[in-house]
């Protein structure tokens, strides 16, 4: 009897360079190894039914990852972490398995937190940064199905906050979907006028993941 289950897990450390394709790659030879025997789709090539939410950009860590998974045979979600995670590389773990009752397209909001790293931290450095993303209209270049095109970045985030310390941090809701907007979408607004803002090197991670009414998605 087959059925469906969903995993969440995290990607950190030196798998956080690993591309989503090799990820699935990754995914289904962990479960190979488990012994978890994957259902297969029909036709002339078939292929594991499996699919991970919300690809993410290479370098980027997670602490909120999703895959869904049917399998040949019925499971109790309860040992699943366990079993995987004996067989999985550093850096990717799951924390938690268990039956889904939504779909992924129901993902509206991802939260990341950001370090952003500079040579000399430029003066008023956390007050700038929020005015360049105050303001109603922030035109950036995205990367669509159909070429290149401008966007109202301002329109896709949300609740983003900046604080000094030994470093910048900041932290931001984006869109997940419709459109998928990623840390880089955002760090492209400090261009330009706004280049002495940008900093010599981020650091992203994935934290949370959420439905439109910003409840956590699962």
């Amino acid at each position: 009897m087959e059925n469906k289950l969903r995993l969440r897990f995290l990607k950190e450390g030196k798998a956080k360079y690993i591309s989503h394709l090799d990820l699935m790659e990754t995914m289904k030879r962990a479960f190979l190894r488990a012994g978890i025997k994957l259902k297969y789709s029909q036709g002339f090539n078939p292929h594991p039914n499996i699919s991970i939410a919300l690809p993410l950009s290479v370098g980027c860590a997670s602490l909120a990852e999703l895959i869904d998974f049917k399998t040949e045979d019925y499971l109790l979600p309860d040992g699943l972490p366990d079993l995987l995670n004996n067989v999985l590389p550093d850096g990717i773990r799951v924390y938690e398995a268990y039956i889904p009752f939504v779909k992924f397209n129901l993902i509206k909001w991802v939260l990341i937190k950001a370090v952003l790293y500079y040579k000399e931290t430029p003066q008023n450095i956390a007050k700038n940064l929020m005015n360049r993303f105050s303001v109603d209209c922030i035109t950036v270049s995205k990367k669509t199905k159909r070429g290149i095109t401008d966007i109202n970045l301002k329109q896709h985030f949300r609740d983003i906050k900046f604080n000094v310390d030994e470093a910048v941090t900041m932290s931001v809701l984006l869109s997940a979907q419709e459109p998928s907007i990623n840390p880089q979408n955002l760090m492209s607004a400090l261009s330009g006028e706004y280049k002495y803002l940008a900093p010599d090197f981020a650091a992203f991670t994935r934290i949370e993941i959420y439905n439109k009414d910003l409840n956590v998605f699962r």
